[in-house]
């Protein structure tokens, strides 16, 4: 456990938060994992991709398994009665903002590379928090990902191995509209507004129809704007929405099916900030691993809600599980803390991998 807290407090240290991700490759918490991991015989390199999206990528030997960790984290807020960037331990608690999510579980690889000399590779990135994911995207472009049949992603699951989440789809759309005097009849089907609202009424009734079909698509309309007059007719409206999808199924299949709805595709124009798929991505099962986690003897714990990057290997043909120390109900939170003997006991899990 000391070598643990040691890895933590330095990680901790390095302000990493995601919104503004002011950092880069030069950061102190890549330079710590750099030199501990080459101390340990590991070969690393770091590419820093500009706007603080970064990999460190360290291998040592031949092996199969892939570990990988974010090393951003949520803006600190407010309401803190700790320091969010200095380590404290209390009462079996370690507490500072990432050390559930998820710099406690690079904490512990750290630990199990330097108490082996087995074949291990680990993947430190930095973007996760920004819903971007170009570090994980910029990975599986190189020739390094060949080398991997499995990877466990360490996100925070109570140290049970986690084969299956939903994605997240979030999809901005601008209606246009022709504007003029609302006592002109037309405004029913020219006003943007008008067209916005059919789209929605349409789109709500497809995730209906895909819910009563046992295909539990998670739909929510966030932010809708529009207008600038009640007596004027509408000529331009936007909306954000976002969906999550259930394991298997595919973002772009329903991103494919909701944005022509309606007559939207004679006056609605689309953009998508982000789409991570769900896990197992679509088409995709989990036979690989749950094969791995029985040859392991890994607890399996139920699927999950949030998202992980777990999903953007298996949408890249590779086995993915997530796997960590603490509780998501911990993650972004005020005083965010994991307890010590969640990390010793993902330490533990993590060597035995090996």
């Amino acid at each position: 456990m000391k070598k643990i807290l040691e890895h933590l407090d330095a990680l901790i240290a390095c302000d990493s938060q995601n919104p503004p991700r002011a950092f880069d490759g030069e950061a102190s918490m890549f330079g710590y994992c750099r030199e501990r991991l080459e101390a340990a015989g590991f070969d690393v390199e770091i590419n820093d991709y500009s706007d603080g999206h970064v990999n460190l990528h360290a291998r040592r030997g031949q092996p199969t398994l892939l570990f990988n960790c974010h090393l951003d984290t949520v803006p600190i807020g407010p309401g803190w009665t700790r320091p969010p960037l200095e380590l404290t331990v209390e009462d079996g608690r370690a507490y500072g903002r990432g050390v559930c999510d998820i710099k406690g579980a690079a904490a512990a690889l750290l630990a199990v590379a330097e108490a082996s000399q087995a074949p291990m590779a680990i993947l430190f990135s930095s973007d996760e928090e920004g819903a971007g994911s170009c570090c994980i995207r910029k990975f599986l472009e190189t020739s390094a990902r060949r080398s991997y049949a499995q990877v466990v992603v360490c996100e925070p699951t109570q140290c049970e191995a986690i084969l299956a989440h939903r994605g997240f789809l979030s999809v901005k759309g601008r209606f246009a509209g022709v504007m003029g005097h609302s006592s002109e009849f037309r405004a029913l089907a020219d006003n943007a507004n008008h067209r916005l609202a059919r789209w929605t009424s349409a789109a709500l009734d497809y995730c209906q129809a895909e819910a009563d079909a046992d295909r539990h698509t998670c739909f929510n309309l966030g932010l809708i704007n529009g207008g600038t007059k009640s007596n004027v007719i509408a000529g331009e409206a936007s909306l954000h929405y976002s969906a999550r999808l259930g394991p298997g199924q595919s973002n772009e299949a329903l991103f494919d099916a909701l944005k022509d709805l309606a007559g939207a595709d004679e006056f609605a124009e689309w953009h998508i900030p982000f789409s991570g798929p769900p896990l197992p991505a679509g088409g995709r099962d989990d036979r690989a691993a749950r094969a791995f986690c029985e040859r392991h003897r890994l607890p399996i714990g139920q699927p999950v809600g949030f998202w992980t990057e777990a999903s953007l290997f298996s949408d890249a043909g590779i086995s993915a599980l997530v796997l960590g120390p603490g509780d998501i109900a911990q993650a972004h939170a005020v005083d965010e803390w994991v307890s010590l003997e969640q990390l010793e006991k993902a330490a533990s899990l993590y060597q035995s991998l090996l």
